[in-house]
């Protein structure tokens, strides 16, 4: 053995905590979105699901997909 205790030595002791941190920072990167874009558009996908399955009229889809432009 060498003065630091094993074979991998001092040299490689960082490498676990700067995994740990660019895990950490990847995936608050990856949550990180315009909140307000992303909620509109989950409204519109939501509202397109209903539409599709018959759940609301065409009337009720068109007026509420108009106010979700406009208040875009």
């Amino acid at each position: 053995m060498n003065e630091f205790g094993h074979g991998w030595g001092m040299g490689f002791g960082w490498l676990i905590p700067l995994l740990i941190v660019g895990i950490v920072f990847y995936l608050f990167q990856n949550r990180k979105t315009d909140g307000n874009a992303s909620e509109r558009s989950s409204a519109q996908d939501i509202l397109d699901r209903r539409y599709a399955s018959g759940g609301i009229s065409k009337e009720e889809y068109e007026e509420k997909s108009r106010h979700l432009r406009e208040n875009a």
